[in-house]
């Protein structure tokens, strides 16, 4: 199987243990070359990765600044932790990064994870399977926020009431949804539903075969072209090897997949990101 998308590639600068300015500095470094596409935050309270008690700036915070100071680069969070906010408040912060970028956001979403953020701060961590249907019931809402005046919603775990969201995003009908995970009965079954892009986590090639066959089944039992779903993958960057994550990306674009984020690490090498592009994005898409 080839991908029928035109392949994307973009950068992640997750928010831990570095700083505002350097990361700025790669986002603005992506903003100029053309062949990057997009550019990813992480939604965590603490470092992942590491020192948890290091330091870690908030996602969508940070986001809004990046979409003001960029220009034309798409910006998210791969992805939100819909655990985390109420999702009416997140179809307006989403709402408001959107205007705020001129219509650059890729909006990401996924159930949530991180036991230790939300004993720490004192957020209900749901079973698994509560999670990802309150994930189901977010995209909703949130969609519906995004597209209708004043939606009401009576679900088994969120309701709203005429929930006016103003403005409305600047994308039509709604910025990109964009839905992490792999659960094969309940997250792929939401993806077919209401992505526009399926991220996978890990870099297993057979996994990724094999999960993305139970999303093409999930769109078919809803009547939904598979092909409609672009297919995503986080590439983790070793600067000193850059030929690795080139020929893991050349596997995963046979098998399918055409979104790709370069993962990148502090403390990030200098020219790191014109590397990218000379080394991973230039030469694959001269063989395409």
């Amino acid at each position: 199987m080839t991908t029928t998308h035109t392949l994307s590639f973009g950068i992640k600068t997750a928010p831990q243990h570095t700083t505002y300015e350097d990361m700025l500095t790669i986002w603005q470094a992506a903003d100029e070359e053309p062949t990057l596409e997009h550019a990813w935050l992480f939604d965590h309270f603490m470092p992942i990765v590491g020192d948890y008690t290091g330091p870690c700036l908030e996602g969508w915070s940070l986001l809004s600044a990046f979409a003001a100071l960029t220009r034309r680069i798409r910006v998210g969070l791969m992805v939100t932790g819909n655990t985390y906010r109420h999702p009416a408040v997140l179809a307006n912060i989403g709402a408001t990064v959107d205007v705020i970028s001129g219509g650059r956001l890729d909006f990401g979403i996924g159930a949530g994870w991180n036991e230790r953020e939300h004993s720490s701060y004192g957020i209900p961590l749901y079973k698994p399977g509560e999670r990802i249907r309150r994930m189901g019931e977010a995209c909703e809402i949130i969609r519906r926020m995004w597209t209708e005046k004043a939606p009401t919603f009576e679900g088994r775990y969120y309701q709203i009431n005429e929930a006016y969201c103003e403005p409305k995003p600047i994308q039509k009908p709604y910025p990109p949804f964009v839905i992490g995970g792999g659960g094969e009965q309940l997250t792929l079954r939401y993806v077919a539903q209401y992505a526009d892009i399926w991220n996978m986590t890990g870099n297993d090639i057979e996994t990724f075969k094999h999960k993305s066959a139970v999303l093409d089944e999930h769109c078919a039992a809803i009547g939904r072209d598979s092909r409609e779903i672009a297919r995503s993958i986080q590439v983790p960057i070793n600067p000193e090897n850059l030929g690795e994550a080139r020929t893991l990306i050349e596997t995963f674009i046979e098998a399918g997949a055409s979104h790709f984020i370069l993962g990148l690490r502090p403390p990030f090498s200098q020219g790191i990101v014109h590397r990218l592009v000379e080394e991973i994005v230039e030469p694959i898409k001269a063989t395409r």
